[in-house]
């Protein structure tokens, strides 16, 4: 017998959490919900809260927690998330957390864990500013951890076209961990103090990685 699990999974850039929530979907049937795609797919089926979100960023302006939330709310609502979520990107600060736990008391559910994933900086900084993608298919390489197997052709599709972003060197990744830090460590303290927040090492390879993120919500589910 199981039960419905919400997760909020944190970490900084390049600490794998697309690549583990995509794991745990398949896993225990979770539904990831990043912030993005939140509104696009509300934008994308005119919902109440997609129109209101499509009005200001139309406008060119920053979306409000407010509508954030009333399109979390939708979301929440749709039958496909019934074994469980796992949030990315939301909350961001100790306010929107404390919104969302007064939207989760409103809809009858709650967070039950908060996984931060725990990484080095300066492995990070490594980890991010090597990566770069085929420009044909999309599939990802790494200048030292996952090269061709033919240098300088895509292992999926022979292109012979690569690119990297703009914002994957080693400066912006420090600017951004350090941003993240910043941000974070108030929702880290306040998910400690309420029990729910849980370490899990992030350094090891992926396979490791999602061994003992499955051995957490394992054991969630079982309650």
């Amino acid at each position: 017998m199981t039960r419905p699990v919400n997760l909020i999974l944190l970490g900084p850039p390049g600490a794998g959490k697309g690549t583990q929530a995509r794991m745990l979907e398949e896993r225990f049937g979770l539904v990831q919900l990043s912030t993005g795609d939140l509104l696009r797919g509300a934008v994308a089926a005119a919902t109440p809260a997609g129109l209101a979100a499509k009005a200001v960023m139309e406008a060119g302006e920053l979306v409000s927690d407010e509508i954030v939330l009333a399109v979390l709310k939708e979301r929440l609502a749709q039958p496909d998330v019934g074994k469980g979520v796992i949030l990315d990107g939301f909350p961001r600060t100790e306010a929107q957390a404390e919104a969302l736990d007064a939207l989760m008391d409103e809809t009858g559910g709650k967070i039950d864990c908060v996984i931060s994933l725990e990484v080095e900086d300066d492995a990070m900084v490594a980890r991010v500013s090597g990566r770069y993608t085929c420009a044909g298919c999309g599939e990802g390489y790494h200048d030292e951890f996952k090269q061709p197997a033919t240098a300088g052709v895509c292992d999926q599709c022979q292109s012979t076209e690569f690119s990297r972003r703009a914002d994957d060197n080693a400066e912006t990744v420090r600017t951004r961990l350090e941003a993240y830090h910043t941000q974070t460590a108030p929702l880290i303290s306040y998910y400690r103090g309420r029990g729910t927040l849980v370490g899990v090492p992030a350094m090891a390879d992926i396979d490791q990685i999602a061994k003992d993120l499955g051995k957490v919500v394992s054991g969630l589910m079982r309650g």
